[in-house]
Parts: C-alpha cells; structure tokens; sequence
C-alpha cells in the first residue's frame, strides 16, 4: 500500500487495541453487521494476555486465570470455547499468605476461622463488633481506611493488604474504596453491614435462578495453550463476521472530520470511520489524545500505573519441601519483603512443566517498591529466591527461568478515581463519536475488560 493511502471505504466503527476490552468490542461490532476493523500495534492481539511455551514448560506473561461468572460463561458459550476450558485443580483452592516467615492457609470454611492464626484473637474482636460499626459519611474513602473501620487493623494488614498486592500490585492507603472495591463498599451501604449483607447476599444467591450450571459457577478456569487461547479465538470470531484485524499497526495519530474521524497510523496509511473506540492503556490514549483536547488528557494522567515484573522459575520437585498444595502465597507488606507474592502454577493447571518438576510464577515491584522492579534478570530472580527459599523450604536453584517486564504495569485506582472518570466522560461528551474504554475504568480484571467491551460493542450497534 502507498504511504499515506486510504485503506479502504469509512469504516463504521475503528477499534484502537487489541486486548481483551477491544476484541470483545470489536466482536460484538462484527457480529452486528458494522464494517470494523481493529487495529493492534503489536503481531499479535490479546493485549497483556500471552502465553509462552519453551519446551515443556508454559507461562503466562499477564494474567494467569479467569473467574468463571455469568457473563464468561456465555461468551465461551457462543464461541464453542467451553470444551477447551481447563478447570483448575481442586488443590488449589487453598490460599496462603506468609506470616512471621511461614505460609499460613487461609481458611476455607467458618469454623476453622476460629483458631486461624491470620485472624487471631484481636482480629476476631474486631469482627464480631462489625455488624455494630457505622456507615461512613464521607463520600470517599481509602481502601485500608474501609478495612481497618469495619474490620480491624489485623484483618487490614494480615488478608487484605496481601489481597490488594496480588490484584493491583497496588496500595490499600492510596486505593479508593468505592473505585477499587464497589462491590464491598455497596454492602455497607445496603445493609450496614459487611458481615449483614455477606449472608444475605449468599442466601438470595442459593435462592435464585442460577445463570449458569453449577459445576462452572465461580471456577478459575484456562486453558490447555494458556489463556492466549482466548485471544486468539476471539480475534478469530471478528474476522469470520466480517471484521478486519490489522496487526504491527501503530497509530500515530487521530483527528477530528465533519464525517467521523481519521486514524493514520506511522507507516502513513489512513482510516476512516464513523466512530472511534480507544480501547487503549491511559498512556497510550494520552499521546494519541493531546493534540485534540486536554480536558480529555488531564484526568488519564492522573492514573499512575506502577512496574511489575513476573518471575517464572521452574525446579526439580524434590528442591521443594512444600506441598505447593494451593494456589500460590501472598506476601503482606509487613513481612518487608520485596516479592510480592507467587502463584503455584503447575499445581493450579496440569501441562505447565515437566513431569517431575513444578513451576513457580513470583511478581515483583508495584506501587510501594516500584524500585524492586529494576536491575538485571539475574537480579530479580535472586532477588525473588531471597524471598521465597524460606517461605517455601526451596533447596536447589531453578533448573528454567524466565523474566518478563511491564513497565506499566496494572493502573490503580486511587482516591479521587471516580471523579477522574466523570471528568473524563464530561469532556468526552464534546466529541461525538468517541469512545474511551480499558482496564483503567470499570474494572482491572480479564472478566471485566471483556464485559466492558461487550457492552460498549451493543451501544455502538443496538439491536
């Protein structure tokens, strides 16, 4: 094609990213009839899904499981993936976290909460005077503000601040109660109580007409190539309706026409649509966005998006004294570790190492020690080793490893995240056409991206 080419006639809708919220936009879009085409800086899409295989050994780069709610299910559903999706093992439903230098179980049932030592006696103290804690009145709150009100400082520091390292990487004091964690926070507001509102929402859930069957019903579940699989499918599923995907793409940029928009990407090539979808990092749409307006820039450069590297590192069984018997170990801050936390991943799904061996998949960095993230391969794998060796009782050194990088990580939503959002979308409503949508709004999770581009894709196309 000649530089500075249109590539075909105007598009109805252009999709700008590849990931998860992009392709199930553009799928949605396809499958509706509009003429979409998806274009993917990268050579591939799927975004920060990617799965590697070397040898017998699998990993995955980004996210390592999805959660099977109503919504995936459906969607694996409709693209005949149900049969391909690989159920994690029952084993790993046990989750530990270090305590004192020790991996302790979370416990899985009520009664063994009671002598859990996670919980110990000044956290059950504060539990039981739970249902007796007022709402708040302010209208934002930090998460650990949330936590430790409600439900202790032990509660604070031993479960949730491990929990927030393994999902966000992220900070409970920065984190934004309402913006991080809604669902909890709706708890409160409508019953007063978390503990209040727990039970009766799991009694009108066992009441009500399930929406999927029960052996799937909140399963982690992948699949035996890795959750690349589901990219790959997906991108698939535009293209036989008609969609077009456009790897090795990178836009340079896009501008307002009296018919829609423009996108020129660096290799001087143009398309041209009616509407515009950005399913993009805040980074990302921040450069693509600046000459246009900063109103739309200011709140998405308010996002901070910290380091995080993924340490893969595969040993002899017999190097580790440990069962490995759960899903993986979070690390509270309060351990003054640098590690934030390890998956077992061969344990979690079969076909993930060599017979023999198991594989380990640690995160380091995040928003507290961005500064863990840096120096060589070498240094992070010893670094993690540090870390873990007693934790986990490791003897030998990995026989495989393997480092892999975001400099950007997982975008946090810190206080004053909503407001960020409504800024953003009043400034949106000043260009008609565009659409603004990614992990950095509505939800961080795979689940979310891929339901937020669903919805985003039948607004586009009603019908």
């Amino acid at each position: 094609m000649e530089e500075g080419s249109v590539t075909n006639d105007c598009h109805d809708v252009i999709v700008i990213g590849g990931g998860a919220t992009g392709l199930a936009c553009a799928r949605v879009l396809a499958r509706r009839g509009k003429r979409v085409a998806l274009l993917e800086r990268e050579a591939r899409v799927g975004g920060n899904i990617s799965s590697r295989s070397d040898g017998r050994w699998q990993t995955e780069i980004g996210p390592n499981t999805l959660i099977m709610k109503p919504p995936l299910y459906r969607l694996l559903e409709e693209m005949d993936l149900l049969g391909e999706a690989q159920s994690a093992n029952a084993s790993a439903q046990k989750r530990f976290v270090a305590m004192n230098g020790h991996p302790v179980a979370l416990p899985t049932h009520p009664l063994r909460a009671l002598n859990n030592p996670l919980i110990g006696r000044e956290g059950w103290s504060q539990i039981v005077r739970e249902p007796f804690v007022r709402k708040s009145e302010a209208a934002e709150e930090s998460l650990a503000g949330f936590v430790e009100r409600r439900l202790g400082r032990r509660v604070l520091d031993r479960m949730v601040d491990p929990f927030v390292s393994g999902v966000y990487a992220g900070d409970p004091q920065r984190l934004s109660a309402q913006a991080a964690m809604p669902r909890l926070v709706a708890i409160e507001r409508d019953y007063g109580s978390l503990i209040r509102g727990g039970l009766t929402r799991l009694w009108q859930s066992r009441r009500a007409t399930p929406e999927m069957p029960a052996e799937w019903r909140g399963k982690l579940v992948s699949f035996p190539a890795g959750l690349g699989r589901l990219a790959e499918r997906l991108g698939e599923e535009v293209e036989t309706h008609g969609g077009e995907i456009v790897c090795r793409c990178d836009v340079a940029t896009i501008e307002r026409e009296d018919a829609g928009w423009a996108v020129t990407d660096s290799e001087g090539r143009i398309w041209r649509t009616r509407e515009l979808v950005l399913a993009v990092s805040a980074p990302v749409a921040i450069k693509l966005l600046a000459p246009l307006d900063a109103a739309l820039t200011a709140p998405l450069a308010e996002i901070a998006y910290p380091p995080v590297n993924a340490v893969a590192l595969g040993f002899r069984r017999e190097d580790i004294t440990h069962p490995l018997d759960g899903f993986g170990v979070l690390i509270p801050s309060i351990e003054k570790r640098r590690t934030l936390g390890a998956l077992f991943s061969s344990t979690i799904f079969e076909g993930r190492a060599p017979d023999g061996h198991c594989l380990i998949n640690a995160f380091i960095g995040g928003r507290r020690q961005p500064e863990a993230a840096e120096g060589s391969d070498a240094e992070q794998v010893q670094q993690v080793l540090y870390d873990l060796r007693d934790l986990l009782g490791i003897r030998g050194d990995p026989v495989w490893q393997q480092v892999s990088r975001w400099p950007q990580a997982i975008p946090q939503y810190e206080l004053g995240h909503l407001d960020r959002i409504k800024r953003l979308d009043r400034a949106l409503e000043r260009h008609a056409g565009l659409s603004l949508v990614g992990n950095w709004r509505d939800g961080i999770a795979v689940g979310d991206c891929l339901e937020n581009g669903r919805l985003l894709g039948e607004r586009l196309a009603p019908g």
